[in-house]
């Protein structure tokens, strides 16, 4: 078998039987590398150096989530609580509703904007989130549905929008597409991405208003990483300012480090969050965001095992031996090949340097237009991002979601988002190609 299928299909399987992420990736990793040719000390090699790609990543997650603690004993999630509840407790049975919807829609928004206006991409959710979880109970939302409306906020206006990470993977495509011998222009990668992000939406609505409309019902438990008590306007300013900061340094210094840093640093000097309670709240706040980090520390090192046995170009070479020249199948095949490499990289971004190499030159030789490859490409990266276990579109929302233990990473964020947003976007992006 596929050392790639094999090694994604094993570290899935593991996941889904409730098998901690960090040991299905290591494991599926290691198998992947002996199915692959290399030997054990090759493997484990292979695996440890990729662990410090992502080093930088897991220390920017811990900084954060040590920020939004920070930001929350200052009182600012505390007073968007009570705003909530205000409206809840004056509207009744029709105010739980409207604030139903009005938490549905502040939470898409903000998720939407953290890929291009506030690129601060999964910054956002254990800031906000952990303080709606008793709103949340209160009103039986179902955190599968919260999860998809994360996922969905992290991911298509990325791969629509040329704005912010939206600019990155766009770039990426259009520089990989060119490397591969495919020279496109930027502005029509969006055009080629509409359709396929089509597809986003219909899952998005699908889950709203079919699969998790219904109510549920959770029991509440206190959280730790929630502020209690009173907030004052000057601990709220110095909190907004905070968050400015944070954004400013991270876009000039093109680091999420010292935008955590100096957000925190603000909080500090300023008084807003005491010093009595500082190395505790971080510490709690890096405790947070850990799981994230070791998860990415696991996924790095597993998509360089998949790199290094060459059995990504051995995969899409087989499934060329399937098509026969059927443009129809050959997209279809190489969107699933998309899917399982990302569903075992966990990265969009990282994926389009795979397949470019591959899938362009072999889009040229069955005659698929410049428009359809991007299609092609832009939608095989952007497969499995969604309800991949190692990716932070998921793990950002189980962040979140899962503070009091309520909420599981497999069957309530990645499962719910793989078939609402995995399966339309492999349909609506093989109709894009096929009409591009």
């Amino acid at each position: 078998m596929n050392a790639v299928v094999l090694a994604v299909s094993i570290m899935l399987i593991l996941s889904l039987v409730r098998v901690n992420v960090v040991l299905a990736l290591t494991i599926g990793a290691l198998v992947g590398g002996l199915a692959g040719g290399l030997t054990l000390n090759e493997t484990i090699e292979v695996f440890s150096g990729g662990l410090g790609g992502s080093a930088e990543v897991a220390l920017s997650y811990a900084l954060l989530g040590g920020f939004a603690v920070a930001l929350s004993s200052t009182g600012l999630p505390n007073l968007l609580v009570d705003r909530v509840l205000g409206i809840i407790k004056k509207g009744g049975d029709s105010g739980k509703k409207y604030s139903k919807v009005l938490i549905v829609i502040l939470i898409l928004v903000l998720a939407c904007l953290s890929q291009n206006l506030v690129p601060i991409h999964i910054a956002f959710i254990p800031i906000l989130i952990p303080s709606l979880l008793k709103i949340m109970n209160e009103l039986k939302i179902d955190r599968r549905l919260i999860a998809s409306v994360l996922t969905f906020g992290l991911t298509a206006p990325y791969i629509l929008l040329p704005i912010g990470f939206g600019k990155i993977f766009q770039d990426i495509i259009a520089v990989n597409m060119a490397d591969s011998g495919m020279a496109v222009n930027l502005s029509d990668i969006p055009v080629a991405m509409l359709i396929p992000t089509t597809g986003l939406v219909a899952g998005l609505l699908f889950a709203i208003f079919v699969s998790y409309r219904k109510e549920r019902v959770y029991e509440t438990k206190e959280v730790e990483v929630t502020a209690e008590g009173s907030y004052s306007k000057s601990g709220i300013v110095f909190a907004l300012i905070s968050i400015v900061g944070a954004l400013v340094v991270q876009l000039f210094l093109d680091s999420m480090i010292f935008g955590a840093l100096a957000g925190i640093l603000i909080l500090y000097i300023s008084g807003a969050m005491k010093w009595k309670e500082a190395d505790h709240l971080l510490t709690e706040g890096m405790k947070m965001m850990a799981f994230i980090g070791f998860v990415m520390l696991s996924a790095f090192g597993f998509a360089d095992v998949l790199k290094e046995t060459g059995h990504v170009a051995a995969l899409v070479h087989q499934a060329a031996q399937l098509i026969g020249g059927s443009q129809a199948l050959a997209a279809l095949l190489m969107l699933v090949v998309g899917l399982l490499v990302t569903m075992g990289i966990g990265s969009s971004f990282s994926t389009i340097p795979i397949i470019a190499t591959i899938f362009v030159p072999l889009a040229m030789e069955l005659g698929f237009s410049p428009m359809a490859t991007i299609a092609l490409v832009g939608t095989a990266a952007a497969l499995g991002d969604a309800g991949s276990p190692a990716s932070d579109s998921t793990l950002g929302p189980t962040a979140g979601l899962n503070v009091d233990g309520g909420h599981n990473h497999i069957w309530d964020t990645c499962v719910p988002t793989f078939v609402h947003y995995n399966i339309p976007l492999i349909i609506f992006g093989w109709i894009a190609v096929m009409i591009l």
